[in-house]
């Protein structure tokens, strides 16, 4: 890679993972009811290999149907464009270093309408050429709520001219 990317990106960039994910012989009766019940969920199909993310979380079917019934109910029924959260997704994994979230995000952004510009864009943050107001606000709140736990009240102004109550209480989740 030439420099771009934080040092555990830059070095793990969707490398092995760091926890096993189960194979299909591995995951027992309620690791299959976990599997099968996100498989429904998401879409993903069945006859298609086990996802990795799905076979490492069956690792403990307790926390992965907590898991999956919070996230697919966020995922489904969010008030937030899928390109915002896409974005937002982007932005928290790039700000963390974690090459899973960022590989597994760039492929769902561009599915969600962001280019491979603006991918870029992301990486360098809100004050990269070519944000409009509203996709700067959204990039700056990650990275205020990244740095200090907080929106400012100044972009918090610019969320509340785009994005209405429902948005403005699930962007920060």
């Amino acid at each position: 890679m030439d420099g771009k990317f934080p040092p555990r990106i830059e070095n793990g960039l969707c490398g092995p993972p760091r926890i096993e994910p189960l194979g299909p012989e591995e995951l027992g009766e309620a690791g299959w009811q976990a599997m099968n019940r996100a498989r429904d969920l998401t879409g993903y199909p069945k006859d298609a290999p086990l996802h990795p993310f799905l076979a490492t979380m069956c690792r403990h079917t307790e926390m992965f149907e907590r898991y999956m019934e919070f996230g697919m109910n966020f995922l489904l029924n969010s008030a937030i464009a899928p390109r915002d959260r896409e974005m937002v997704i982007l932005r928290t994994g790039w700000l963390c270093d974690a090459p899973y979230e960022w590989c597994e995000h760039v492929a769902a952004g561009l599915r969600e309408g962001l280019t491979r510009q603006e991918i870029d864009w992301i990486s360098e943050g809100p004050s990269a050429p070519g944000w409009d107001e509203r996709d700067r606000a959204l990039l700056r709140a990650v990275d205020e709520l990244h740095g200090n736990a907080t929106i400012s009240d100044e972009v918090w102004a610019v969320l509340a001219e785009h994005f209405d109550e429902r948005q403005l209480l699930e962007l920060p989740v």
